[in-house]
């Protein structure tokens, strides 16, 4: 009995902590992993034998991605892409942007910035699956499924305790454990809550008519439809709206949503058929009023939660990990990688960006949701002279795939 007791108190000494293994969490542990740290990675719900299993290929799952090219690269240089099952991932080649008033869309295309394309769009279990094969084979990981319980300070190092009484004392603790973020929460942390009082319906469906790697958004006041390519004339749609108008909708068949689906967006594939389930969930901004704590750092939605009209939610969190992998990479052999003045720098490193996300979704919420018609006129107006201007779509365009 004592020899157990003892044995339920180790306490293990690693690198770097991870916890969360969402996509952000198991790219960071991947990351600094190949940087020659250990890490040990820490998630309550994912075992080994719940691994992400990529869906048939007459299904698809609706929880999906658009990935920027750099977004893409990235996860080449991590060795995750080559587990990508490339089959199951379409490009985008444009992006068709309407309003109410719009006579014809805002064209914004990859020939128009000169590039091969402007991101892809992959199904959440399909990352999953590359990243835990990464995983997998990567050297220098632990994995521990099991809930957390209290985090301390000392002078060089952090230490979490978890349920089991295993004690894990790391240089660095990187909270990747999404918008509830147990982490943060534990730092005192404080957010900035935003609600925009929407609901977010997704669905899948099979198109009449090709879709030709284009991805069509609709904007109204407080509302957006996206339907965004996929393999096969497959688009996997996300329409955000009124909780009230969201929770009528909900009420529908498949069959039904995807009528309505149709007309709302004026037919533009034809016919639609739905080929998954319909998921919902609400809609918020929540971003953390500080990205570092002493010895944390926070990545993902555990420091910033943003609107999917910007559809840059993931490609945000895993340039939170570009930026720690960067810091770590010009550090020198002595640095303290935990070390406040250190974690600053990616703080400064990140804050601009998390800034300019979240001025533009809700920016342009309120740029659509207002019902003066002479702003509207004029908002239809200058999507039209932009049509015409290749030089501000080309500086647009990059923007949006960086």
């Amino acid at each position: 009995m004592e020899n157990k007791t003892k044995s339920k108190m180790t306490t293990q000494e690693t690198d770097i902590i991870v916890v969360g293994a969402g996509l952000v969490g198991l790219s960071a542990a991947i990351a600094f992993s190949r940087q020659g740290k250990s890490v040990v990675l820490i998630d309550e719900k994912k075992t080994h034998a719940k691994k992400a299993e990529i869906k048939k290929s007459n299904t698809w799952d609706e929880r999906i991605y658009a990935l920027t090219p750099a977004t893409e690269n990235w996860l080449q240089t991590l060795g995750v892409w080559q587990y990508v099952d490339s089959k199951r991932v379409n490009d985008i080649h444009a992006m068709h942007l309407w309003n109410d008033d719009s006579t014809s869309p805002l064209v914004l295309a990859d020939s128009d910035a000169n590039l091969l394309k402007l991101g892809v769009i992959a199904e959440n279990s399909n990352l999953m699956h590359a990243l835990e094969a990464n995983i997998d084979a990567a050297s220098g990981v632990v994995f521990k499924t099991v809930s957390c319980k209290s985090i301390e300070n000392a002078a060089h190092h952090i230490c979490l305790t978890l349920d089991d009484e295993t004690k894990i004392s790391a240089k660095l603790l990187v909270a990747a454990d999404g918008a509830h973020s147990f982490v943060r929460q534990q730092m005192n942390i404080a957010t900035k809550h935003k609600s925009f009082h929407q609901t977010a319906i997704v669905a899948n469906f099979l198109a009449e008519k090709s879709h030709h790697n284009v991805a069509r958004q609709w904007f109204a006041p407080h509302e957006t439809l996206a339907l965004l390519s996929l393999p096969e004339k497959h688009v996997s749609m996300v329409w955000s709206l009124s909780t009230e108008r969201a929770a009528e909708l909900l009420l529908l068949t498949p069959e039904q949503l995807a009528e309505r689906v149709q007309a709302r967006a004026n037919s533009p594939l034809g016919a639609l058929k739905p080929v998954s389930d319909v998921l919902s969930f609400s809609l918020s901004q929540v971003t953390a009023m500080q990205l570092i704590a002493e010895r944390v750092a926070l990545v993902g939605d555990a420091a910033h939660q943003v609107h999917p009209m910007a559809g840059q939610g993931v490609n945000l969190g895993f340039r939170d990990v570009i930026a720690v992998q960067d810091l770590l990479a010009n550090s020198h052999a002595m640095q303290d990688i935990g070390e406040q003045a250190f974690l600053r720098q990616y703080e400064r490193a990140r804050k601009a960006d998390i800034i300019s996300m979240n001025s533009l979704t809700s920016g342009l919420d309120v740029l659509f949701a207002n019902e003066q018609s002479m702003l509207k006129k004029l908002t239809n107006f200058g999507m039209q002279q932009l049509n015409r201007q290749g030089a501000m779509k080309k500086i647009l365009i990059k923007q949006a795939v960086a």
